[in-house]
């Protein structure tokens, strides 16, 4: 692995891909916990729901800008060529390597994503949709990692596709929540939507996040054949040493809502345990990009076991 504009490129690319889809993904889901509520003009959910629904489609543009963008920062990687001669090799490369596939799986899946974002129907054919292109989108992602190198087939490939989807699950629910959609419900006659939302955030988080460290520890050993010594000595094990500290703070800024901002909340239902709520919310939402972003890093990094 060398560090270059290329590798640079690849790793900026990849990490835009993350937080757009855990966007994509946690708006979707905000989106549909208000939406029952938001249908009345004058409901005190409507300015979430809208929120969540332009925080989906913006995601959504810049999932599929990011994805063409990586492809082009890959293809001049693997074809030794510089950027701009990258385009011609595109082709190639979409129908000549396992990159190529996994990339059309992901980036059709973010196309359907845009379609159904676009539309502001709420039927289940657009929801069945919409979950079947976050699976694509998944699945295409995990297999443009090193998980794709143990086989289409393997449970090296579905573990990573599982921490994908529970990833974005986790942080998406946070930077969705805590950057656009809740402060959209800080009015008081918001505030019982305001304690129902952040309370099916906070539960679905809690399974998302038992799903992201049993297939992150799967991952981790994989990656390091098991060898401590694999991480401490490898480029690999200090960015992966790094995604923990980072995913330790968010798990304790999770914490501190799940069982002391979030009762106090229902208890008071003030507009100062709101905020703490919120405000809360927010440094995780920070510390769950600095999670994709890392995650992005490591995916592009040597593994210690190769290193």
């Amino acid at each position: 692995m060398s560090i270059d504009g290329l590798w640079i490129g690849q790793v900026a690319m990849a990490a835009l891909m993350n937080v757009a889809f855990g966007f994509a993904v946690g708006s979707a889901l905000l989106g549909a916990w208000l939406a029952p509520d938001a249908r009345q003009s004058v409901s005190p959910a409507r300015p979430g729901w809208i929120r969540a629904h332009r925080s989906m489609l913006a995601a959504a543009i810049v999932l599929v800008l990011a994805d063409f963008g990586w492809l082009l920062y890959q293809s001049a990687s693997m074809s030794g060529v510089a950027l701009p001669a990258a385009f011609s090799v595109i082709p190639t490369v979409l129908t000549q390597t396992h990159v190529g596939f996994g990339w059309s799986v992901a980036f059709g899946g973010a196309l359907v994503l845009l379609g159904t974002a676009l539309s502001n129907g709420t039927g289940m054919l657009r929801n069945a949709l919409l979950w079947l292109a976050v699976l694509a989108i998944a699945g295409g992602k995990a297999s443009l990692g090193h998980a794709a190198d143990a086989g289409v087939a393997s449970a090296a490939l579905g573990m990573q596709t599982l921490h994908v989807l529970a990833t974005s699950v986790w942080g998406g629910l946070a930077v969705a929540a805590g950057l656009a959609v809740l402060p959209a419900l800080g009015a008081s006659t918001a505030r019982g939507m305001l304690i129902r939302t952040a309370t099916q955030l906070s539960n679905v988080s809690l399974v998302a996040v038992a799903l992201v460290l049993l297939s992150g520890v799967f991952n981790a050993v994989r990656g390091s054949g098991g060898s401590l010594e694999a991480i401490q000595a490898s480029t690999w094990g200090h960015v992966l040493t790094l995604k923990f500290v980072l995913v330790a703070l968010a798990l304790v800024l999770g914490g501190l809502n799940r069982f002391s901002a979030l009762p106090r909340l229902r208890r008071t239902a003030s507009t100062m345990d709101a905020h703490t709520f919120v405000n809360v919310l927010y440094l995780e939402a920070l510390v769950m990009i600095g999670v994709f972003v890392v995650a992005a890093a490591l995916s592009h990094s040597v593994p210690a076991f190769a290193a």
